[in-house]
């Protein structure tokens, strides 16, 4: 390569106003430096100046002014830490420290967590929140600024802790809202992927985040919203006094492989085309495939034919796999050919110590996925395989498309990311974020707050719905309620349903108490009870989702290998486990508390359900056990810490507690203690030591 002509070209570009073309090619000359291991020239350095990528300037080559650049644009991001910011992130940081609300579109490579980091180091927010769109956001987001301001703030994660003189506060929409009377203010609201507040893009959550944005958003002095790929955003109450950024600037150049035209299709060519890929690439791959039937061929696909590989940690993770979960399990036999798996549904510790070995040399080379890498984490690849175009039962779109192969590349570690399309993907296009108020809000707000923003027809429906569960509860009972923020489902509709039905069907909910007996044959006839009331969803049929979770309140007692030996009885395998255990602990738990909420008020001889509620919505274990799986310490672990009196989880005391009576023991001790830890078990441990 003729190093001073691509410098040449580069500048050209440079001088006719193409910043973005420079940066592209000088990305590439870049990345051959780093291959050809070439120190950067003065003219290199001058030229990255001059396109903002200024964390890459090489000071010991570059000249005074660009070392003066370098240094300038450094910033305190926590810890000890001191990290040179690229110019659009610069930008960003100066913005908010002004104290500026900010909506903003920026490319997945674009560093948006650093932005963050210097903003508490150097403003110190009394109360930040933080909402991300996933549990693995949550515990990832922790790490970070738990390494960083841990002694500075409270870092809390969970509901039902007690708040501190300062506090970050990092969860997914649906815990905020146990949050939204205890704080009087917030100094900063950051809503990650804020794109999911349009039904367009969650159908199923953007009411909870709309939610979330209207009633902290109104406690917050300052907001700042993220998300990836928007051009525009239409007129809306939520991000009216905002102003909106949108920066196409690229730290990473995507290479695209258009292999679709040759594979036209065919299933043997797109296989073909897939093992030939991994086989010629040396790093980290990324196979998104779409769909979980589509997870289950890509990883039959590389069972069939790829040998298992040497590597100490993955043998040891299928051994832990084989003795923890399933030995006929795909992901068993996918480890140790290097291979894993990512999707919205999996044990929370299971993902998070797949995204670890992900990123280290000796771990796992290929992931396959479904959209919840893109949604789940922040990690990348130096390739990205787009094995299927779809999204679920929908076609992929441009949007989610753009998403996916921006996971190509990393600052530092990969300049270009190479992206594999192996089926047609979506039209390029602009993508609007529409934000609007949901139906399902209308039990939630007040038509007289937001009558400039609302139709006629939804303030119609408003008074409707408010005249009805008047007449239900009663009109102060009501107002109480609402203001109170005391329902965890986000579906105004359903709690009118639930509402309903305990007025006028009072008879059938009879005998709610049962379900705190210890008898699990008691709770058939309510469970029943419970689950029509929320219609679609479950994820399996009534009886056996009702015998699910008589098995599941075992979930202490048994191991997952037993729970599973009794679920043969019901077709249960341990992907659908895994499925029907999230949909008690999230949905069923969540219904359950709207209906003791609203019985107590509705039933002449109500019975307080809370003891049950709280074992569902800690899958029957004890509640430190569950929350610890969201630091990435799995059940399994702990159950033989409790088993050796070392921490007793069913009497300790809450999550906080809990974590300083982990520190006071040490790693090192804790290993010491327990002879029944594998070497996997060892491995986590040092992984869940690392977080706290």
């Amino acid at each position: 390569m003729d190093v001073f002509y691509e410098c040449q070209k580069i500048n050209d570009f440079i001088e006719t106003n193409n910043e973005p073309k420079a940066r592209d090619e000088l990305i590439k000359l870049l990345d051959y430096h780093k291959q050809e291991q070439v120190s950067y020239s003065p003219l290199i350095n001058n030229l990255i100046r001059q396109v903002g990528l200024y964390p890459y300037l090489d000071t010991e080559t570059s000249s005074w002014q660009d070392r003066f650049v370098y240094e300038s644009f450094k910033t305190d991001i926590g810890g000890d830490a001191r990290v040179t910011l690229h110019r659009e992130q610069s930008l960003i940081l100066k913005k908010l420290t002004e104290g500026r609300n900010l909506a903003v579109s920026a490319p997945t490579s674009f560093g948006k967590s650093f932005i963050i980091d210097a903003f508490i180091s150097i403003k110190k927010p009394k109360n930040i929140v933080i909402i991300v769109p996933t549990i693995a956001l949550t515990d990832e987001t922790r790490r970070r600024l738990q390494r960083k301001f841990s002694n500075h703030y409270k870092i809390i994660t969970t509901s039902d802790v007690r708040i501190s003189g300062k506090n970050i506060f990092i969860f997914p929409q649906e815990r905020a809202a146990h949050y939204v009377d205890e704080l009087e203010n917030i100094d900063m609201l950051v809503i990650d992927e804020f794109y999911k507040a349009s039904e367009k893009f969650d159908k199923e959550r953007s009411s909870a985040l709309i939610n979330v944005i209207l009633k902290l958003g109104r406690k917050a002095s300052q907001k700042y919203f993220l998300a990836p790929n928007i051009s525009k955003i239409n007129e809306n109450i939520f991000t009216r006094d905002m102003e909106f950024v949108h920066i196409n600037f690229n730290t990473v150049y995507l290479e695209k492989h258009d292999l679709f035209n040759e594979i036209k299709g065919d299933d043997n060519l797109k296989s073909e085309a897939l093992l030939r890929i991994l086989e010629s690439n040396n790093g980290k791959t990324l196979i998104y495939a779409g769909t979980y039937s589509n997870i289950d061929k890509v990883a039959n696909l590389l069972i069939d034919n790829h040998d298992p590989i040497e590597s100490e940690v993955l043998r040891n993770f299928e051994h832990w796999l084989v003795n923890n979960y399933d030995r006929n399990w795909h992901l068993t036999n996918l480890v140790k050919r290097g291979c894993g798996i990512h999707n919205g549904q999996l044990h929370r510790s299971l993902s998070q110590i797949q995204v670890r070995l992900f990123e280290e040399e000796e771990g796992l080379n290929n992931i396959i996925s479904t959209s919840s890498i893109i949604e789940g984490v922040n990690t990348s690849a130096e390739n990205v395989v787009v094995w299927r175009n779809r999204n679920g039962q929908s076609k992929l779109n441009d949007f989610t498309y753009k998403n996916i192969i921006g996971r190509g590349g990393r600052m530092f570690k990969h300049f270009v990311g190479k992206i594999y399309v192996l089926e047609e993907p979506p039209v390029s296009t602009e993508t609007q974020l529409d934000l609007s108020f949901p139906d399902d809000l209308v039990g939630s707000i007040d038509e007289e707050d937001f009558k400039q923003d609302l139709t006629n027809e939804q303030i119609t429906k408003i008074i409707a719905y408010k005249e009805e569960m008047a007449e239900i509860l009663g009109d102060e009972v009501f107002k109480s309620m609402k203001d109170e923020s005391i329902f965890e489902s986000s579906s105004s509709y359903l709690i009118r349903d639930i509402a309903r039905d305990l007025a006028y069907n009072s008879s059938e909910w009879n005998g709610l108490g049962y379900l705190n007996s210890y008898n699990t044959n008691d709770w058939e006839r309510l469970l029943y009870k419970v689950i029509k009331i929320h219609p679609g969803g479950w994820g399996v049929e009534y009886n056996k989702f009702v015998g699910f979770i008589k098995v599941l309140s075992q979930n202490w007692i048994k191991s997952i290998p037993e729970l599973l030996h009794e679920l043969d009885q019901y077709d249960i395998g341990v992907d659908e486990f895994f499925k029907l255990e999230r949909n008690v602990t999230f949905k069923l738990a969540a219904t359950l508390n709207d209906i003791n909420i609203l019985q107590k008020r509705i039933l002449d001889n109500p019975v307080d359900i809370s003891p049950f509620i709280s074992k569902v919505s800690h899958a029957f274990l004890p509640p430190a056990v569950f929350q610890l799986e969201e630091y990435g310490l799995p059940r399994m672990i702990t159950k033989k810490i409790h088993n050796k009196n070392i921490i007793d989880f069913e009497n300790e005391g809450d999550l906080h507690q809990i974590i300083e009576k982990f520190k006071e023991i040490t790693m090192v001790n804790l290993v010491d203690s327990v002879e029944s830890f594998d070497e996997f078990d060892k491995y986590i441990i040092e992984y869940f030591y690392e977080g706290i």
